[in-house]
């Protein structure tokens, strides 16, 4: 028998990959996804590089009876990989009540059903947003979290604070939050990637999509950041390496390895790139000239971000291989193939 994982958001960008990832690390997967941002063709494309087609449920997790079913069809499972949530800062600046709603519904929900029937190992997809605006560079996980500046941050934040409580008030449950920092690129195959729906709020789609035609321009939102050349900067992480990451930690989990019942750990490369240094990658990578213009800052975005991945290295044995033109070498080419794939 296979050891089963449920995982929440499955359909999604990295839930997708982490899939694949257990999937190739034989492990048996469940997908629950309310397709609200993604599609069910993510399936076949799971099964086309797997050659596994994984079970999907499409549920609603902010319904607590229809979560608490298909957890009682699943309390098998060893453990759930919680990917399910809106994710996007400028979206949730304007609907923050949307982001609360969704995101702690989504979670508290799974929490119980998981917990009801014995399903005592989490992961949890958190973010580098929970550090606020860091007084020190590179972040390491002692640097204290504070209030983020968007309601997508504060949800992030505010469940690791229920995770905290949870596990110290349930002795038998465990759990590790992973604080991503910024996840570009797509699986070396082409045949799945980033996939948002209606108008990218994350940089690199918003570039390949320019680039594909898709979009009429790029928008740069601040220039006047007090940075190198004054747009932001972020710690950009291969969509791979991140999924790799969470097979390791739920098999530290599932192996007991954990040193207290919630553990946190950045996930980045511990290198910073601005705006402006991904937008000449690009360029340089596709031989190619994005069109772009500078506008005004953008609610919610803070000035520098990024790692210091020392603890993953040291607990998990992790780190991340791929580099910044990796990175955009395969998102173009999952952009590609998909714009191949509609005509």
């Amino acid at each position: 028998m296979k050891t089963k994982i449920i995982v929440t958001g499955g359909c999604g960008y990295i839930g997708s990959h982490t899939a694949i990832e257990l999937i190739e690390n034989d492990f048996d997967v469940v997908i629950l996804d309310d397709l609200s941002n993604s599609t069910e063709k993510t399936i076949s494309r799971i099964h086309k590089i797997t050659g596994v087609t994984p079970t999907f449920v499409q549920v609603d997790l902010k319904d607590p009876v229809a979560t608490f079913k298909v957890f009682e069809t699943h309390k098998d499972a060893a453990g759930v990989i919680h990917f399910a949530a809106h994710k996007a800062v400028g979206e949730s600046v304007q609907k923050p009540l949307m982001y609360y709603k969704n995101n702690f519904y989504s979670l508290l929900n799974t929490l119980e059903a998981q917990s009801v029937h014995g399903i005592n190992n989490f992961i949890f997809s958190s973010s580098a947003t929970v550090y606020g605006t860091p007084n020190t560079l590179p972040i390491t996980e002692n640097n204290e979290t504070q209030r983020p500046f968007s309601p997508y941050g504060n949800t992030k934040k505010i469940a690791e604070e229920i995770l905290d409580d949870f596990t110290k008030s349930n002795k038998s449950f465990s759990a590790i939050s992973l604080r991503y920092f910024n996840p570009i690129g797509a699986h070396e195959s082409g045949a799945i990637g980033e996939l948002p729906n209606g108008i990218p709020n994350n940089l690199m789609p918003y570039i390949t999509q320019t680039a594909a035609g898709v979009r009429e321009k790029l928008m740069v939102y601040g220039n006047d950041y007090p940075t190198k050349d004054g747009t932001p900067i972020r710690d950009y992480i291969h969509v791979v390496d991140l999924a790799k990451a969470h097979v390791i930690a739920i098999k530290r989990l599932l192996n007991n390895k954990q040193e207290t019942p919630l553990e946190f750990f950045n996930l980045g490369t511990g290198l910073g790139y601005s705006v402006l240094d991904v937008i000449k990658s690009f360029e340089s990578v596709t031989n190619s000239k994005l069109n772009y213009e500078i506008t005004e800052r953008r609610d919610g975005d803070v000035p520098q971000l990024y790692a210091s991945t020392d603890l993953a290295k040291e607990k998990l044995g992790w780190s991340a291989d791929r580099k910044l033109n990796d990175m955009i070498s395969s998102s173009w080419n999952w952009e590609q193939n998909l714009r191949s794939e509609t005509k």
